[in-house]
């Protein structure tokens, strides 16, 4: 079982930056995908970002094209989301979840395992 922990989120002002972390327990999740999804109260979750471990593949909602960018660290068993010139609607709930399917997928019912959760707030 992989589990996942997120950290780096907080507040920030419109056109600021955060780092978002995903550390992953063990070494097998650089088989997997891993995601990044947010949820903004009210709104269904909704997909963000996702890597293929192996070959750093990657893929964007549309949105965060040219804004967020998705990398990992080896060494740290970590997967990153840099976001740059951050909006009030990318206020929400961030999740990393990770999927044994080895290809890049925006649906959430391909992951299995997921953190708890951290909030970022951009103000305006």
């Amino acid at each position: 079982q992989v589990q996942l922990v997120e950290s780096g989120g907080g507040l920030v002002q419109a056109g600021g930056s955060l780092r978002l972390s995903c550390a992953a327990s063990e070494r097998t999740a650089r088989t997997y995908t891993i995601g990044w999804f947010r949820q903004a109260p009210g709104k269904e979750r909704e997909f963000v970002a996702a890597i293929i471990w192996s070959s750093r593949s990657s893929n964007y909602l549309d949105s965060v094209k040219g804004r967020f960018t998705i990398s990992r660290d080896n060494a740290k068993n970590t997967v990153y989301l840099q976001m740059d010139s951050l909006k009030p609607e990318d206020t929400a709930v961030y999740y990393c979840a990770s999927s044994s399917g080895g290809f890049l997928s925006r649906n959430s019912n391909d992951y299995s395992y997921w953190g708890q959760g951290i909030q970022v707030t951009v103000s305006s």
